[in-house]
């Protein structure tokens, strides 16, 4: 009998060619490999062309969907050249692990589950309470040869070598686990391989077995069977199933919480696939990427930075140069010692941005069927790089593809997200793409709710209509109806819509309500939805807010007064939107009476005067009339600011091109006392600030130009005055009324002197009146 253990670290290049040339030279009958036995009729799919790495086998319970395990493989792991070698020759293969179908029915007997390859690293608890953290053996053998960096050590003991070490590594496991303690996780899990190895070794005579170089000894080792069956006896199983699903080297990376991953995916993808020159190639690509980014990066500088890094490997005596090397030189050549070009380098090259793919007729639950081909149909493949999208939703095709977007949000599945707020024009939608492994969870979870997307989005949005509490929550689904195209949804959507709006007295809840609404009326036809009976509904919600606005204004705190404001905000924006006269013509009118309440708090009232104005509800005389008489001498300063920031919060170009209001503005800010000053310059940077940096400055040179009509200019302003500088009538730049301080102004000149390598000093100022 020719029994073969090979211990290997999963996701290692130097494990996978070794593990390769061993099999080559002794074929076995049987390939045992650690992973779910549950996957085993999956096994076949590996010599379909169309199962490209990364990949990885998602398990699933069938009655919660929401537990699932992924068990990834990239092109560099052992395990799944193992698999593919074995396909392609006609051997057996079977996977050994611990039944994925035990952790999905954890027994009551025992605390610990299983860990499958994706979980190595997080911590066990065991049955006396203790928390055990598993050993890392890499770690500890490195520890041992007198390295500190675990991935250094294993590049150069067994990536760059590439010379079998299975028996070496298989002692060096047994003496580190004959002082670690135990963890029931493991001990349940090899419990199982036994057994099943047991159960091999009576039908065939060669056995090849891969697995984690960690449970070497406990496969090694004489346990008897009946100790073995005992420790299994009482665990109950669930129902699983078991499809292949794309992955990504981002998801395979170690920090992404992934713990049998490694620090470096795309690295060890070039070390396993890249026969000759290997760093040379390496840095070309490094190369290309900055290229690609509108850096410089010549093949002069490749060279160079190839004899760097080699140089490098000899100084520290390493049998080649590693991925330590490589970075230091690409930094030091290519990068021009810039962290944020190597960073790139890192993130394209290191870890990658590789998306696996799977072939079509991969068994799969109806609802991933679906969405495969409505990717295909609309033209839009999944892709782990983040990338943007400009959809003109007067083209079929993209508007096609904006449905299934929506459609996958309400499924709780972002591929894409929406790059800039939606504004008055809904021709054009922008969107960032990104495909995450996570999202085939999703898929089998929303499966759920239906075997086709629109079926599924739909019968997921009527639930969460009638689950929803809130008078916002089933105003958002409105909208969604309309963005997803999900006909079959408004009647549920409209009836929750009619009940909670009936039940709901709070008039911001009510005015929250409406902006949704009026987007979908408005941009319905641009959409092609049937939108009847929605129409009614914002009619009554508007009516609503015109009869209850009034009594919410009154005695209002600021923060109360500032929701208020951003409320009648988004109302008049929705009005805006509509195409009924007859609704905004009652809505201008119902504001027009709260605006000269004199009770009415500054914020508002200086908001809906602006709002008025900029409707032609007012003309410029009346609207400087009314911004005199909070303006005036014995109003409170904070109550005058406050007006003031209501007044300006819809942009400070009207400052701008109306002197007269600017000149009201103007004058009152330089007549507020000093000893209130303080107390109003809050209100008022947070009014200025929020203008557009445009905006501020031809606001600024305005000022500076004075104003005709005899107003004061700035120069002309008595002391204290808080807007200094101005220009004289002959055009020419007013001096400034405070006398420079020398000594002051002396202070940074040596360091002024150095960066502009001239001698600078100091010219007195002619004081005033001279």
């Amino acid at each position: 009998m020719s029994e073969r253990i090979y211990g290997i670290r999963h996701h290692g290049p130097g494990s996978a060619r070794a593990l390769l040339r061993e099999l080559e030279a002794d074929p076995p009958e049987v390939l045992l490999v650690e992973g779910p036995p549950e996957a085993d009729d999956l096994v076949r799919w590996v010599a379909d062309d169309g199962l490209e790495p990364p990949v990885a086998l998602l398990g699933w319970a069938v009655d919660d969907p929401g537990q699932a395990a992924f068990w990834p493989f990239a092109v560099f792991s052992p395990e799944w050249q193992a698999i593919r070698w074995a396909v392609r020759r006609g051997v057996r293969v079977r996977f050994f692990d611990l039944p994925y179908a035990y952790r999905v029915a954890p027994p009551p007997s025992s605390p610990s589950t299983a860990a499958g390859p994706e979980e190595a690293g997080e911590a066990e608890e065991s049955a006396d309470g203790e928390v055990r953290r598993p050993v890392d053996p890499i770690g500890e053998l490195a520890a041992a040869a007198g390295h500190d960096d675990p991935e250094r050590w294993w590049e150069d003991v067994v990536e760059h070598r590439g010379v079998p070490v299975f028996d070496a590594i298989a002692e060096a496991m047994g003496a580190i686990r004959e002082t670690a303690p135990d963890d029931p996780g493991d001990l349940l899990r090899e419990a199982w391989m036994r057994t099943v190895l047991r159960e091999e070794r009576r039908r065939q005579q060669r056995i090849a077995v891969v697995c984690g170089a960690w449970h070497v000894p406990a496969l090694t080792r004489a346990v008897p069977a009946k100790e073995d069956a005992a420790r299994l006896r009482g665990h109950r199983r669930g129902k699983v199933a078991f499809t292949w699903v794309p992955w990504t080297y981002g998801r395979l990376a170690s920090w992404s919480g992934y713990g049998a991953g490694v620090r470096s995916p795309g690295w060890y993808h070039h070390l396993f696939s890249t026969g000759d020159d290997v760093i040379t190639r390496w840095l070309v690509g490094a190369a290309g990427v900055l290229r690609a980014e509108g850096f410089a990066a010549s093949p002069a500088e490749v060279i160079e930075a190839v004899r760097l890094a080699e140089a490098l490997a000899t100084l520290r005596g390493r049998p080649l140069a590693g991925l330590a090397e490589v970075t230091e030189a690409a930094e030091a050549v290519l990068c021009d010692g810039e962290p944020l070009r190597s960073e790139l380098i890192a993130r394209r090259l290191v870890v990658g941005e590789r998306l696996g793919a799977v072939p079509a007729g991969m068994p799969a639950i109806p609802l991933v069927r679906d969405l495969t081909a409505t990717q295909r149909a609309v033209r839009l493949r999944p892709d782990a790089v983040e990338r943007t999208r400009d959809l003109d939703l007067r083209q079929d095709n993209d508007l096609r593809r904006s449905r299934l977007l929506h459609r996958l949000r309400v499924l709780g599945v972002p591929w894409g997200e929406p790059a800039a707020g939606r504004g008055t024009g809904t021709f054009r939608e922008q969107w960032r793409l990104a495909w995450q492994p996570e999202f085939a969870v999703r898929l089998v979870e929303a499966g759920m709710w239906g075997t086709t997307v629109p079926a599924a989005a739909t019968a997921r949005t009527v639930q969460r209509a009638r689950d929803a509490t809130a008078l916002a929550e089933v105003t958002e689904l409105v909208e969604t109806c309309l963005l997803a195209d999900l006909t079959g949804a408004y009647p549920a959507v409209l009836a929750a819509l009619d009940a909670r709006a009936a039940l709901d007295t709070d008039v911001h809840h009510l005015m929250a309500a409406l902006p949704a609404l009026a987007r979908t009326l408005r941009y319905g036809d641009v959409r092609r939805t049937d939108l009847a009976g929605l129409s009614t509904v914002t009619t009554s919600l508007l009516a609503r807010v015109c009869v209850a606005l009034p009594a919410a204004a009154g005695s209002l705190s600021e923060a109360a007064a500032r929701r208020l404001r951003d409320g009648m905000d988004g109302v008049h924006r929705a009005v805006g939107l509509l195409t009924d006269g007859t609704l905004r013509g009652r809505w201008l009118d119902t504001i027009g009476a709260l605006a000269v309440r004199p009770d009415l708090h500054g914020l508002p009232a200086g908001r809906l005067t602006r709002l008025l104005f900029d409707a032609g509800r007012l003309d410029a005389a009346e609207a400087r009339r009314r911004l005199r008489l909070p303006l005036t001498v014995g109003t409170p300063p904070a109550h005058a600011a406050a007006w003031v920031e209501g007044f300006l919060s819809g942009g400070g170009l009207l400052l701008v091109h109306d002197e007269t209001l600017l000149s009201l503005v103007d004058d009152w800010l330089t007549d507020i006392p000093a000893e209130t000053f303080d107390d109003v310059l809050p209100l008022l940077r947070r009014t200025f600030g929020a203008f557009e940096p445009a905006e501020r400055r031809a606001l600024s040179e305005r000022i500076a130009g004075g104003r005709p009509e005899g107003g004061r200019t700035a120069g002309d302003r008595p002391e204290g005055g808080r807007i200094a500088g101005g220009r004289t009538e002959g055009g020419r730049i007013a001096e400034p009324e405070v006398a420079l301080d020398p000594a002051r102004a002396s202070a940074p000149l040596p360091l002024l002197s150095t960066l502009l390598g001239r001698r600078l000093t100091v010219t007195p100022t002619r004081q005033k009146g001279e």
